[in-house]
């Protein structure tokens, strides 16, 4: 195992004690890619990372373990089709050292149902509660080689996002922008993780489903994109227009971009993570704008492209150095346009930093 994969062994162990976690349980999911840079195939077939304070091991379908073994240091507990899991999670539970009398357990949210009863049933005095205390809480403050990893996937996204911009000609189609998009990413060793074009009255659909509209002359753009390098991903909206920004576009621009300004300012170590929303939504309410703007101002980012910390204004989440999270207010005037400004940032050296070094000023499309 690696020097990081050690530490954050570690580190969830010091968690565990902290919170008096027995055992956290987790599946084939991105919290498995943090803790041991496994993904295992995921079909209906049991897999679970078992971790305690002295032990750590994996349940582990037999057809998988020798591709597995190519990852990780840790042992296997394998199970075959003909056998069935039960006999090798009951080796891995007695290996983990749990007293099974009424141990404190976390489960992996992700996980399937049926793997999660599998523990359960096996473990019937456990007390059970998600990762949100234990591998949520240290995967939502970044190191140092995932702040980096961050940085140039965002610098590449804003490559792409001016590679969307550029193509805007009258005729061409919401999808032939975000091909151009994707594609960019793929010849720049990236994987595309998302892209929502949006040309006039679509930006008004916050979650907007890129289609066959065309652009038009004077119509408002909106594109909201991500790209995956070196495990993370990015995501960034930016808006603009062809030829000549729709009438109240410049007066709708300018107060995202308070808000934005706003929500960065609050945004500090020891500040709420609902204060950061506030600052965001005071600026739109005042405006006269409040009822349209209908989400929360962002959520976190990292392996995953939507976790923890969420910026909501019911969240009590108390913001700490290493938080990376988007800000992102939006304005939409349904049968006219909707505008979004989307920046990610990090709480690094007391501070809201920005990772795009891309402007959120208006970008205008050549007619």
């Amino acid at each position: 195992m690696n020097a990081t994969l050690t530490t954050r062994l570690a580190n969830l162990r010091a968690r565990m004690a902290a919170t008096r976690t027995d055992l956290v349980v987790i599946g084939p999911s991105s919290h498995m890619i943090y803790l041991a840079d496994l993904a295992p195939h995921g079909d209906e077939r049991p897999v679970m990372l078992l971790v305690s304070a002295s032990f750590a091991g994996f349940l582990m379908p037999k057809l998988n373990v020798d591709s597995s073994r190519q990852h990780t240091d840790l042992p296997f507990f394998p199970w075959s089709d003909d056998t069935g899991p039960d006999a090798a999670l009951e080796e891995l539970l007695t290996a983990t050292g749990i007293d099974r009398t009424a141990p404190s357990i976390v489960l992996d949210e992700t996980m399937r149902t049926d793997f999660a009863l599998l523990v359960l049933d096996a473990l019937p005095g456990a007390t059970r509660r998600f990762t949100g205390d234990t591998v949520g809480y240290l995967r939502s403050r970044k190191d140092d080689a995932e702040y980096a990893a961050i940085k140039a996937s965002a610098v590449l996204n804003d490559a792409a996002m001016a590679a969307g911009f550029a193509a805007l000609r009258p005729g061409i189609t919401e999808r032939e922008v975000a091909t151009i998009i994707r594609e960019f990413y793929k010849a720049n060793g990236a994987t595309p993780e998302f892209t929502s074009v949006c040309f006039g009255p679509n930006g008004a659909f916050p979650h907007h489903h890129t289609g066959a509209t065309e652009l038009k002359p004077n119509d408002a753009v909106l594109i909201d994109t991500g790209g995956r390098i070196q495990g993370y991903p990015s995501d960034m909206t930016r808006v603009g227009y062809l030829g000549t920004a729709p009438e109240g576009f410049a007066d709708i621009h300018a107060i995202l971009d308070r808000a934005v300004d706003a929500a960065l300012a609050a945004a500090r170590p020891g500040a709420p993570a609902s204060a950061v929303d506030k600052a965001a939504r005071d600026v739109i309410t005042e405006a006269g704008y409040g009822p349209n703007f209908m989400h929360r101002t962002g959520h976190g980012l990292g392996i995953d492209i939507h976790e923890t910390p969420y910026i909501t204004a019911t969240s009590e989440t108390i913001l700490e150095e290493g938080m990376v999270f988007s800000i992102e207010p939006g304005i939409y005037l349904q049968g006219r346009f909707g505008l979004r400004l989307e920046e990610i940032v990090i709480i690094r050296n007391g501070v809201a930093e920005i990772f795009s070094d891309m402007p959120r000023s208006a970008i205008a499309g050549g007619a």
